[in-house]
């Protein structure tokens, strides 16, 4: 293919095979499905872009969306590409304390909302949230509607798939979100590599049933749009609720994390031996967690599907991912092998993994080169090659909770622990569940003569200081006090894992 930027490639896929069908909105009935083919997709999006630039949105403007998986978020972002903006996709999950951090740390200048949903009103949090900004804010409804305006009014697209237009937020090490900065040019080779790793064949239909507003959002249109095949969105995800439009399509690759292998195991298990879940699936692929061994061993058995599992973070898309014709022994106890053009060193000292490679992001928001001088991105994660060149993925310098595939900073959630009267100190840890991948654990050392603290207290407490609903502790333990190191008197938080991750607590909620 011709052309270099995300938008180029939409228009080379346009071109090759307008007809196709690109993407299809799963639900529960047909009736309520819709889909959209590559050529519309191009259309449309260009006619969103012109009804944005209508509105005010300029190359180089900075626009925030919080919208859930579906056709019009694509198309919205695709639009955003088309007009060279500056966009930073925001999980739907995400409430005033997140979201209140991205629109004032990357000052922007438009916010496109979903309106109520789940019950959550996202435009009265726009205007809580506009009231506090230094500028004006400009908010878009965009999720059942979309701007819409003749393309003659657009500039010509931007050229340049260098230049940093897309802004993701992770967690890290920190209290707050960090910025992570991404080009065309790094996402589209991120997508490329994927779809080299998982070898899609023309017959293939994939899906989404992870937020678009992750990484691995444009990671995987990258992918459709090489390759050309359709893509089930799925905006919200449950089983068996969801498996009705899996099967109505005939998905054949789906995945995004260990939760969801665990998901799709798990509703295999209440069917009759001899009867599988999803007939026409052939790869669950996913990433984002860790994976135990045995793990891949039960989807192979009871899915009857290859599993392959890669090493991704937010600043790098694509780093390692099993290749499904990889032997079972690589698959079950490897993160995979990195493509071409990916550079992984592991530090003799720590075992720390840093990274090079076109897929890397170009740093932090507002934040010092996290760069070493050789050009490495180092990500706090450690693990080890070996002789064949797979990655073993081993644990984490970095102060971070996986659950279900999203990066919960236990520091971010300490410091709004610490508000609470009722507690003196306060360590956030990450324990070991089969559903989760980890759970959230609070352990809180209280002042003297405070009432005991429950869950549910401190749960309520974090939703009124705005915390994300997924973030919130699943268990609570409530010590004498904390165990604390001699020297300095930091809390010795290895202790606390080793404590309180053999087994469940009575204080603590069932799977969510």
């Amino acid at each position: 293919m011709t052309g270099t930027t995300l938008w180029d490639l939409v228009a080379w896929r346009a071109g090759r095979t307008p007809g196709t069908t690109a993407l299809i909105q799963g639900a529960e009935s047909a009736r309520h499905e819709r889909r959209i083919t590559f050529g519309a997709l191009h259309r449309r999006a260009e006619r969103v872009a012109a009804g944005l630039y209508e509105r005010g949105v300029r190359p180089g403007s900075r626009v925030v969306w919080q919208l859930p998986t579906r056709i019009e978020t694509v198309l919205l972002s695709l639009a955003l590409a088309r007009i060279g903006a500056v966009q930073s996709p925001v999980v739907p999950l995400y409430r005033d304390h997140e979201v209140g951090q991205v629109l004032r740390r990357t000052r922007a200048a438009f916010f496109a909302v979903p309106g109520v949903r789940r019950g959550f009103d996202h435009r009265a949090m726009a205007r809580r949230l506009a009231a506090g900004l230094p500028g004006p804010l400009t908010v878009i409804d965009a999720y059942d509607t979309l701007p819409d305006a003749d393309p003659a009014v657009l500039p010509p697209p931007p050229a340049d798939a260098d230049e940093v237009r897309w802004i993701y937020w992770t967690s890290g090490t920190t209290a707050g979100p960090k910025g992570v900065l991404h080009t065309d040019h790094s996402l589209r080779t991120a997508g490329r590599t994927l779809g080299e790793a998982l070898r899609p064949v023309p017959s293939d239909v994939g899906s989404m049933a992870f937020p678009y507003a992750h990484v691995a959002g444009p990671d995987y249109t990258v992918l459709l749009l090489l390759h050309g095949i359709p893509a089930v969105l799925l905006e919200d995800f449950a089983l068996p609720g969801s498996l009705a439009a899996y099967r109505r399509h005939r998905v054949t690759v789906a995945g995004g994390s260990t939760a969801f292998y665990s998901l799709f195991l798990t509703a295999q298990r209440t069917l009759p031996p001899g009867h599988r879940l999803l007939p026409s699936l052939r790869l669950l692929a996913g990433g984002g967690a860790p994976r135990p061994p045995g793990l891949y061993h039960e989807v192979v058995a009871q899915l009857g599907c290859q599993l392959a599992h890669g090493y991704a973070l937010t600043e790098a898309p694509m780093v390692t991912m099993g290749d499904p014709h990889d032997s079972p022994a690589h698959l079950a106890t490897t993160d995979g092998r990195p493509p071409a053009g990916m550079e992984i060193r592991i530090a003799p000292d720590t075992g720390e993994i840093s990274v090079r490679g076109p897929a890397v992001c170009r740093g932090y928001l507002d934040e010092p080169d996290p760069f070493g001088p050789d050009g490495f991105l180092p990500t706090g994660d450690l693990g080890r090659l070996t002789p064949t060149g797979h990655l073993v993925i081993t644990g984490r310098l970095k102060d971070i909770i996986i659950r279900k595939g999203e990066n919960v900073s236990a520091q971010e959630i300490e410091e709004l622990l610490h508000r609470h009267p009722g507690v003196a100190d306060t360590a956030v840890i990450g324990l070991p569940d089969a559903e989760r991948g980890e759970m959230v654990c609070a352990v809180v050392e209280q002042p003297p003569g405070a009432a005991v603290l429950t869950l549910a207290e401190v749960r309520s407490h974090l939703l009124a200081q705005g915390l994300a609903p997924h973030k919130l502790p699943e268990r609570l333990e409530v010590p004498a006090a904390l165990p604390r190191g001699a020297t300095l008197g930091k809390v010795l938080k290895r202790e606390l894992r080793e404590r309180y991750g053999g087994g469940p607590s009575a204080n603590e909620t069932p799977g969510e």
